[in-house]
Parts: structure tokens; C-alpha cells; sequence
């Protein structure tokens, strides 16, 4: 097949080796990588850090096209989205590798495996679309690990979805360069932007990457495209919950993303080589979330933590009640065509008449041979 930069797969390279195009020859012979600001800079037969773009045949190859794992069907609110098709099901899955190193990552066994048979199972992307289809589900999240380090297959099954009249999600740190930017995320309906901190220091020193980037990824989705898309900040005590440090954030998004971006603060939990960290306090996800509400933020959320009243939403206008949430279990549902219905304020969002009634299921898949 043929995938979304107009490349396809050939007999030269070892099944899962994809073609790619956003590398560069340099003078001294190495190749290098231009998807993310790591620009590795490769040798034959070696890989950049995210595991899964190498060189190979004098071109930089992506190694784990239609190769993947970790399927399940998941309520979309997870991603987490709570301004997108509320209450509907999304076919969520990922791949090996990763373009930063955070030391406190949930999902290090996939996203830092060297290993390609952690990638168990063939999905090629009609497979994916179809899947998503067959199940019930209204959209597919590419997430686990970052879509951007295998956007050639992300590409292929969002255009394969797209014809399916399935949405496709990116779940993503937003950490990717000028061009491919622009490649990538046309082909997306909505996604989740990872704003990991709000300081250069945190992103060297905890994820191996830098910030700015982040902030690019983000301007450009809101003044150059139509994804719909929310920020997700995981607190870690100590490390990037100071009051200086939250109003910050939140004057920037304020200032150059709008009230109407809906930010989550999420709770952290000791992982991979931040065991020695605490829990996060429902308290300092409250204080985050106030913060955000005092600056303007129209809606702000806490997540990993049971706080119906966080978790819910609310009109920023009339202060009525519009989305009840339980975890993932949607209740009171005040919306008529996307607005208050006791004021008739519009909410900012994807929202359809009446919300899905997946509620908190996860339920594994297996794909078919």
C-alpha cells in the first residue's frame, strides 16, 4: 500500500521497515532524523533513541510500521477527552519506543522496550479502522507511547478511519518539528497534549527534552488547525506543582491558547525510576485546578483521583451543573446542541445530542489474523 506521504513499503527492507521522509544527509555520513527536535543523527544499522526510526539502506526507516500492541477498548474520557463524543468508546493502542525519557513514565515496558516482540500483534491499518468499526467505537487513540515517533502508520490507519467515519486521536507529548508537525496532525479529529511542566529545567532534567517545542505543538493547533485537543499536566510533588509555577502555565495558556482549552491536572504515582517520589495529595490537584479557574480557564479538571466535582463539567457562565462524571461513568447530562441548557452558553467542544453510554469499561482486543 501506499501511505500518506505517498511512500509504500518494498521487498528491500525487512518486514515491519517503512520508507520515511523527514530525514537528511550530512557531511561527515551520518543521516539525520528530523521528525523530532532529538535529531539523532545515525550511522548504518543504527537507531535514534525513540527505538523505532533507524537507518538502514542509507535512509531512515520506520522499523514498527503495522506492528503493535496493547488493544482495548477504553471510554474516551481516559485519554483523557471530556470535550469529545462524551461518554463514547475509543479503540486505544500503541507501538515500542519513545522520543523523551521521562523518569516517572506509566507505560515504560512498551514505550522504553528495545524488544520488537513486545509488538505481538499484525495490524495493519484497515485492520485497525475496521476493528474500531466492528466494535461499536466512535474513535481510535493512538497512545501508550507517542504517535509522532511512528507517524507514518498513524497516518495510514487515520486515513483508513477516516474512511470508516471513525475519528482519529493522538495521545501525544507534542514533541515533534516544524514540518512533520503539519503532516501529522491534518490527518487528526482531537488529541491530548502532554504539557509535562512549565519550566525548560524539568524537561532536561526529568524527560531529556525541552519545552519550547511543546508550546510550538500547541500554538499550532490551535491557530492553525481544527483538532479539537486538551492539555494534560501530571503533577509530581516537588517537582512542578509550585503555586509560581501553575499560575505561569496557566497565564500562558490563557494568553496564547484562550479560556476554552480544557486542562486536566492528574495525579502522579510513584513508576519506572521515580519510586522514591509520593503519591500527589487530592489537595494539590484542587489547588491546581482553582488556579486555572481563577486565571480564566473555563475548564479545568482533576483526573486519576475520585473527585466527582473536578472531574465534572460546569458552565463557566451560569455555574450549572452541564456534565456529571464518576471516574469515567458519565451521569447528569445538561446539553442541548453543544450549549447550557439552563442558560443556552455554548460549550466549547465535539458534543453530540446525546452522550455515549460506554461508562468505565476496558475491555481487551485481539486483533484478527
Amino acid at each position: 500500500m501506499i501511505n500518506g506521504l505517498g511512500q509504500s513499503p518494498s521487498d528491500d527492507f525487512p518486514p515491519g521497515n517503512f520508507p520515511t521522509e523527514y530525514w537528511h544527509c550530512l557531511e561527515d555520513g551520518r543521516i539525520q532524523c528530523d521528525v523530532c527536535p532529538r535529531a539523532c543523527k545515525l550511522r548504518e544499522g543504527q537507531q535514534g533513541l525513540c527505538f523505532v526510526r533507524a537507518r538502514h539502506q542509507d535512509q531512515i526507516v520506520l522499523t514498527s510500521y503495522g506492528r503493535s500492541s496493547g488493544f482495548c477498548i477504553d471510554p474516551i474520557e481516559k485519554k483523557p477527552l471530556n470535550h469529545f463524543l462524551p461518554g463514547t468508546p475509543v479503540l486505544s493502542f500503541g507501538t515500542a519506543g519513545c522520543n523523551l525519557a521521562c523518569k516517572f513514565c506509566q507505560n515504560w515496558d512498551m514505550s522504553k522496550s528495545r524488544e520488537m516482540d513486545t509488538l505481538a500483534d499484525q495490524a495493519m491499518p484497515e485492520q485497525l479502522a475496521l476493528a474500531a468499526l466492528e466494535k461499536g467505537c466512535r474513535s481510535l487513540a493512538f497512545t501508550y507511547n507517542d504517535p509522532v515517533i511512528f507517524m507514518e502508520y498513524a497516518i495510514d490507519v487515520a486515513l483508513a478511519c477516516h474512511e470508516q467515519g471513525i475519528c482519529p486521536v493522538a495521545v501525544s507529548a507534542g514533541y515533534i518539528c516544524e514540518a512533520p508537525r503539519e503532516t501529522f496532525f491534518q490527518c487528526m479529529d482531537a488529541a491530548n497534549i502532554d504539557l509535562k511542566a512549565f519550566t525548560e529545567s524539568f524537561y532536561k532534567k526529568i524527560c531529556g527534552g525541552s519545552l519550547q517545542p511543546v508550546l510550538e505543538t500547541l500554538k499550532y493547533l490551535k491557530h492553525e488547525t481544527e483538532v479539537w485537543f486538551e492539555i494534560t499536566t501530571l503533577l509530581i510533588p516537588g517537582e512542578n506543582d509550585s503555586d509560581p509555577e501553575l499560575n505561569s502555565l496557566c497565564e500562558w495558556v490563557v494568553e496564547q491558547l484562550g479560556v476554552d482549552v480544557p486542562i486536566h491536572f492528574t495525579a502522579f504515582h510513584p513508576d519506572w525510576k521515580m519510586m522514591e517520589h509520593t503519591h500527589t495529595p487530592a489537595g494539590a490537584l484542587a489547588r491546581a485546578r482553582n488556579i486555572a479557574i481563577g486565571k480564566g480557564i473555563r475548564y479545568a479538571y482533576t483526573g486519576n483521583v475520585h473527585d466527582s466535582h473536578g472531574g465534572s463539567t460546569w458552565c463557566h457562565n451560569c455555574g450549572q451543573l452541564l456534565i456529571q462524571r464518576d471516574w469515567y461513568q458519565l451521569g447528569i447530562w445538561n446539553l442541548a446542541s453543544g450549549c447550557c441548557h439552563q442558560c443556552g452558553e455554548k460549550v466549547a467542544g465535539v458534543f453530540e445530542e446525546q452522550p455515549g453510554d460506554w461508562g468505565s469499561k476496558r475491555i481487551p482486543v485481539r486483533m484478527k489474523p
